[in-house]
């Protein structure tokens, strides 16, 4: 979160002047949420507000966890913000995170979890299932406990497809950030088509697999 503060500091016009606390405040969440609006009209789509999930008011904390977070997740943090595009275009950018996967799909609308932590998991110098699918996550690596950072493949109860993923199976895989007595928080691709900070709720999904390399 630290580098996300620093990036938008750097990036935007003029500058929001973030403190770099690693904690995703208001101010943080409206910086990014002025980021995604340029990004979006760059690539010609509508520039509404983007994030729909982030965390909520009373979670906030300091997502950074200093020498204990793992290297992927500066990585994953630098991709807030892309989404895919309405229409006949696609985003360039998820089709690279497609190209890590051997379906390597060209469109922004086949589901692109897996392939956003495959690439990302690529950049950090790991080698990643290679599947389009969540599910190849499960015996990925090793069993971990929740953790900051683990690769986290969920299941939405009850349904096959799942809106909010827009995984046909149910299957959605992302980075766990933290969990509360209702809710947990994945950082993740294709999560309402955005790489995103999403809750999750436990009544409403099962986590099926916490991994680690």
């Amino acid at each position: 979160m630290k580098q996300l503060q620093a990036k938008l500091n750097g990036t935007l016009r003029p500058s929001p002047n973030l403190k770099v606390d690693g904690l995703f405040g208001p101010r943080t969440r409206t910086a990014l949420e002025a980021l995604q609006r340029l990004q979006s009209r760059a690539l010609g789509n509508n520039p509404g507000t983007l994030i729909t999930a982030g965390p909520s008011p009373a979670s906030q904390q300091a997502y950074d966890h200093g020498a204990e977070a793992p290297a992927w997740m500066a990585i994953a943090e630098s991709e807030l913000g892309q989404h895919e595009i309405a229409g006949s275009r696609h985003n360039p950018r998820i089709l690279v995170y497609h190209a890590t996967t051997s379906l390597a799909a060209t469109s922004d609308e086949v589901a692109w979890c897996s392939s956003f932590v495959n690439w990302v998991m690529r950049q950090a110098g790991h080698v990643g299932t290679n599947s389009a699918a969540a599910a190849s996550w499960m015996n990925w690596g090793k069993s971990t406990d929740p953790r900051y950072g683990a690769i986290t493949v969920i299941k939405k109860n009850g349904a096959g497809h799942d809106a909010r993923t827009g995984s046909t199976s149910g299957f959605h895989v992302g980075f766990f950030l933290r969990s509360d007595g209702t809710h947990f928080e994945l950082l993740g691709g294709n999560q309402s088509d955005s790489v995103k900070v999403s809750r999750f709720s436990h009544g409403g999904y099962t986590i099926r697999a916490y991994r680690w390399p």
